[in-house]
């Protein structure tokens, strides 16, 4: 029950600052969203009653399936990578000239 709840938590907080105007907010709303896929794809593997995945410790048709730990790995360094990226650009971004014209010189004609 508190990995669903956390799940439509994560979700709700993404969704929200994805609604939002600052870039950085929408970079942590997409950081949320990723990390409630991660907690999905935990809860497909289903580990909470089974043995670790190693096959001298508990038999293999009682141990879990290491495929969605493998995802969710995979999904993390995406993501950070992402993540980094678009912080990076927001960054870069910042300082672009969209509100004035820079000054070249010249005369404006009215």
């Amino acid at each position: 029950m508190i990995i669903p709840l956390s799940i439509a938590v994560l979700v709700t907080g993404g969704v929200y600052l994805l609604l939002q105007r600052g870039m950085v907010r929408i970079i942590f709303g997409l950081a949320l969203l990723s990390h409630a896929a991660n907690l999905l794809l935990l809860l497909g593997g289903v580990s909470a009653w089974r043995g670790e995945p190693l096959p001298d410790r508990v038999d293999p048709s009682l141990a879990t399936d290491p495929l969605p730990h493998a995802f969710v790995l995979t999904a993390i360094v995406i993501a950070f990578a992402v993540t980094v990226l678009m912080l990076a650009m927001a960054v870069i971004g910042h300082s672009d000239d969209t509100k004035r014209m820079p000054a070249t010189g010249e005369e404006r004609a009215t």
